[in-house]
Order: structure tokens, then C-alpha cells, then sequence
């Protein structure tokens, strides 16, 4: 699929989930030094974390790499939808500025659009934006699911898949 962008302070927040890695039972007001090496590895074990989450044997072939704010998706899966969306839960974690995609997809299709959430925006008039019609928004809904739980719940600087309808 190739190289995506993200904005890296936007997306799910790593905050309680790093603290609670490295600091079992210490004083949370006390500041914590984290060597690059490690945070690589704790974004590591949350990306793949949330893929298990979302995606289940879906993405257990997929391998994660990440140095830095960069994250690199190998691996095969089964279709392009499911790729696509692989591609965003990486990317719509806090810390993340661009994930190269190289998985293999068993079965190709053509690539959905992606969209990067402003502030004021909403399901329906992205929708409005793409397809000429706000009522379509259920269509973005169900081509972001399970990283959308709720229509309503969108955030600037998260990325969405926009697939094409006919």
C-alpha cells in the first residue's frame, strides 16, 4: 500500500498504558525517563495489542516494526479492506507520524481514499465531501469499524478510510 501520514499527538493515548508498564506500584507524579529503545518497544506491544484487539487471526500474521514515529506493517492478510484498517490502527496511536504498509493483501482491491479528520467535521459531512450526499455517512461508519465504535465519536487529526461506493 506504501507510506501513510498521521498526526503524531493525535489518536489513542499510550500515557496510562507506558506508566503502567514500566511502574507497577510506583509514585505516578514522578517523572520517568524512557530510553528510545523502550518506547519503540512499548509502541510495539501497543500497536500489536490493538491489532489482536480489533482484528483478531485477521492480523496475526501481520509483523510490526517501529523506530521512533515510524511504524512498518509486513506480513500477509487476507483482503484490502482489512489492510486498510490495519494500516489506521497503527496509525491513529498517539506518537505515530506515518506507517509503511508493505503487507502482501492475498486478495487486492482497489485502495479506499483516506481522510484526515478536521476540527468541526463529522460523519456526514465528510460523507457530503465525498459522495455528494450527507445521508451516506453510515457507509464511512461501517468502512472504519472496529476503530469507530460510534458515529458521533470522531477526532481532528484522525484518519479515516473513505472507500468508493458506485
Amino acid at each position: 500500500m506504501g507510506l501513510f501520514s498521521f498526526v503524531t499527538d493525535a489518536g489513542s493515548k499510550l500515557g496510562g498504558a507506558v506508566y503502567d508498564m514500566l511502574n507497577d506500584d510506583e509514585d505516578i507524579t514522578k517523572p520517568v525517563s524512557i530510553a528510545p529503545e523502550r518506547m519503540n518497544a512499548i509502541r510495539k506491544t501497543h500497536i500489536k495489542a490493538s491489532l489482536n484487539a480489533e482484528f483478531g487471526e485477521a492480523a496475526k500474521d501481520i509483523i510490526v516494526a517501529v523506530d521512533g514515529d515510524q511504524v512498518t506493517l509486513t506480513g500477509t492478510i487476507a483482503d484490502q479492506e482489512t489492510s486498510e484498517k490495519v494500516t489506521l490502527c497503527a496509525g491513529n496511536q498517539r506518537g505515530v507520524s506515518s506507517v509503511d504498509c508493505q503487507v502482501v493483501v492475498e486478495n487486492p482491491a482497489p485502495e479506499a481514499q483516506f481522510y484526515t479528520v478536521k476540527s468541526g467535521d463529522s460523519l456526514s459531512k465528510i460523507a457530503k465531501e465525498f459522495y455528494q450526499n450527507a445521508g451516506k455517512y453510515p457507509v464511512i461508519f461501517e468502512a472504519n469499524k472496529p476503530l469507530l465504535t460510534d458515529p458521533n465519536k470522531i477526532y481532528p487529526g484522525q484518519v479515516l478510510r473513505i472507500p468508493a461506493i458506485d
